[in-house]
């Protein structure tokens, strides 16, 4: 991808929105009196904020470039991370859950896991949240600097390192407040910036229907892209259900039903948007519990349609690269110096001494370490002698076939915006990036400095030090952010490393939380074995199996291959189905066999049977949680049907 050069009016947009949101960070540091203004927001914020700082915050890499790479790589069946996943768990969180949540006065996921069971589940979750925190942050700084250096021409590592300190900056004056804030900028920004670059786009390729129309010839022929090595029903990338009831397939995402269902829509979605404490934290932080429990249904309106604007340039961009619309290709995996350095030579060597073309291709192949369009390295080859150092960078680049999913979104961003849009673009692309990290990153030393540091390190100090700890943590979290970057830069696809991640951590949590809050009979030591069982199955899932097209490695099979999977997708959804079995079976099976440490009065306000229930009936139809909420299921179904 070349890079482009920015105007002064795109600059101009791109400094005033870090100002302004470091100025938000400084404007609100006078009123960060205590720690819990700084790591709880006081719990005084109205719902329409908490709702929009609610889905912004997992408007990182997750949704802009996870979302768009996967509409590339996968097609409509991307739509049910939100559709079967997304809004049916962010409506059981605000109907069951949140009550629990708000009404315990919890600080915290970890804190409610204290109370419900013992300290030794809130310590697990605390580190295995904050490790998980760390990646996820990690994950959306990685995919900011590549983005900006495939686009700009910019220095990843410079890139990393700069758009991290503006985060540091704003949130270490304003805390959690501060990040909240910023995310409903962030969420008008993304919405703003991405809307032309999806009109533009569906516009150039003919609509909706000549868009599909192409699809189904991308569905036939996906190796001409390299986006599958088989070929698929014409409907693989245009119908949400149909190629799902064919099995694995049949289609590009490698799953069936129970692995769209059980392991995406209940395992891994009810497990992110019910215990993550990166979202919840912004619903705990709201005014009362009527605010609580809206700002997820609030959330859920905006997200039910954020598939136009995240996932359908995705699918757009696949369209234009199979027609090649004015040369257009999705944009091939970026070679590095340390690369470029050892394959050029190998390069002039082939053409001083010429040898059997296959052997020439495979040599450079092997030099540059990706798969690579064998007539471009022969004409390379050839011409190599008349190029200078930039010209054969350049050649060499353009003859990769592999793609890099997560410059899908940029390369659109790159071909249909001016200079101004480009400006404002590039600004939303920042403040999705920034908010993913910054929600990471205050979850992150909220849970450490009451969950770890407090609980155990150094409990009885002055609220002063544990504020002056929460600051220092926030710096500490950017640090280990920046370091995970660098790790997830293995990853060419943001959305299966992030998914990965969510096995590990949420997907079992979510069978302590269903078992501890629906069913008193639940003890402390059958939820801290299940947990800690349902940890060690990812990991022993994830040693055994690998993904087709992988070597064994950071990517799965490091202590053998048992199965492999159709795709990296399809592994993370089994994945976290193992993962959830076990814990769910575990910790019953465990607290059947043995006593219960906390009596019905103990329990009351942390598990549905021996709570009170909330009265609403005074309140507006659209205010009920119930009510609102059985709207938007209902709308989502409609949705389903609408792209079955």
């Amino acid at each position: 991808m070349e890079n482009i050069q920015l105007g002064w009016i795109d600059y101009a947009i791109l400094a005033s929105y870090t100002a302004f949101v470091i100025g938000i960070g400084f404007a609100l540091k006078r009123y960060m009196k205590s720690s819990s203004d700084y790591l709880t927001s006081g719990r005084s914020i109205p719902a329409w904020v908490t709702g929009l700082a609610f889905i912004s915050a997992n408007l990182g890499a997750l949704e802009l470039v996870g979302m768009a790479a996967s509409g590339a790589k996968y097609g409509i069946a991307t739509c049910h991370f939100y559709w079967v996943g997304a809004i049916p768990a962010m409506v059981f969180l605000a109907v069951f859950m949140m009550p629990f949540y708000y009404g315990s006065k919890a600080r915290s996921v970890p804190e409610y896991l204290k109370m419900r069971f013992d300290e030794r589940t809130r310590c697990f979750n605390s580190l295995t949240f904050a490790v998980m925190t760390v990646f996820a942050s990690g994950i959306s700084m990685n995919a900011l600097a590549k983005l900006l250096n495939l686009l700009l021409g910019w220095d990843y590592n410079l890139s990393l390192w700069i758009c991290s300190a503006v985060v540091l900056v704003y949130v270490l004056k304003g805390g959690l407040t501060s990040a909240i804030y910023t995310e409903v900028l962030q969420f008008f920004m993304i919405v703003l910036g991405f809307a032309p670059v999806v009109y533009l786009g569906l516009k150039d390729v003919g609509g909706w229907g000549k868009l599909k129309e192409t699809l189904g010839h991308v569905a036939q022929n996906p190796a001409a892209l390299e986006l599958n090595s088989k070929s698929f029903e014409s409907n693989a990338w245009t119908s949400a259900w149909q190629p799902l009831l064919g099995g694995p397939s049949a289609n590009p995402m490698g799953v069936d039903i129970f692995a769209m269902v059980f392991g995406l829509g209940f395992v891994l979605s009810f497990g992110y948007w019910c215990t993550n404490f990166l979202v919840v934290q912004r619903a705990m932080a709201a005014k009362n519990m009527g605010a609580a429990r809206r700002t997820p249904i609030i959330a859920a309106i905006p997200k039910m349609i954020f598939p136009i604007l995240v996932i359908l340039p995705g699918m757009i961009a696949a369209g234009l690269a199979f027609n090649a619309k004015d040369g257009y290709r999705l944009p091939p995996k970026p070679i590095s110096e340390a690369v470029y350095a050892q394959a050029i030579p190998v390069v002039k060597q082939a053409a001083a001494q010429p040898a059997d073309e296959a052997a020439t291709v495979a040599s450079v192949a092997k030099a540059v370490g990706m798969k690579l369009n064998p007539a471009k390295v022969t004409a390379l080859v050839k011409a190599s002698s008349t190029l200078d150092e930039p010209a054969l960078k350049a050649r060499l680049q353009d003859a990769v076939v592999e793609n890099d999913y997560d410059g899908v979104i940029l390369s659109l961003v790159k071909k249909y915006c001016p200079t101004g849009l480009l400006g404002l673009a590039l600004t939303a692309l920042l403040a999705s990036f920034m908010s993913g990290m910054a929600g990471n990153v205050t979850a992150f030393n909220t849970v450490w400095t009451y969950d770890l540091y407090q609980a155990y390190l150094a409990p009885n100090k002055s609220d002063d030090h544990y504020m002056w700890m929460g600051r220092a943590v926030t710096v500490v979290g950017v640090l280990l952010s920046i370091a995970a970057a660098y790790f997830a830069s293995n990853y060419n696809n943001a959305m299966d490393i992030i998914q990965l991640v969510f096995g590990f951590v949420n997907a079992p949590l979510f069978a302590t939380f269903l078992l501890g809050m629906f069913w008193k009979r639940t003890t402390s030591h059958g939820a801290f074995y299940g947990l800690l069982a349902g940890t060690l199955t990812s990991a022993l899932f994830h040693s055994l199996t690998i993904a087709a097209g992988n070597a064994p490695g950071v990517k799965g099979g490091y202590l053998g291959v048992l199965a492999t999977l159709p795709s990296e997708m399809a592994q993370n959804f089994w994945l976290a189905s193992f993962a959830f079995g076990v814990c769910f079976l575990l910790t019953a099976g465990i607290s059947l066999a043995t006593s219960r440490t906390k009596s019905d009065d103990e329990l009351k306000g942390l598990v549905y049977s021996l709570t009170p229930k909330l009265v609403d009936s005074h309140e507006a139809w659209y205010l009920r949680p119930a009510v609102s909420g059985t709207v938007l299921l209902a709308c989502c179904v409609v949705i389903n049907i609408l792209f079955w």
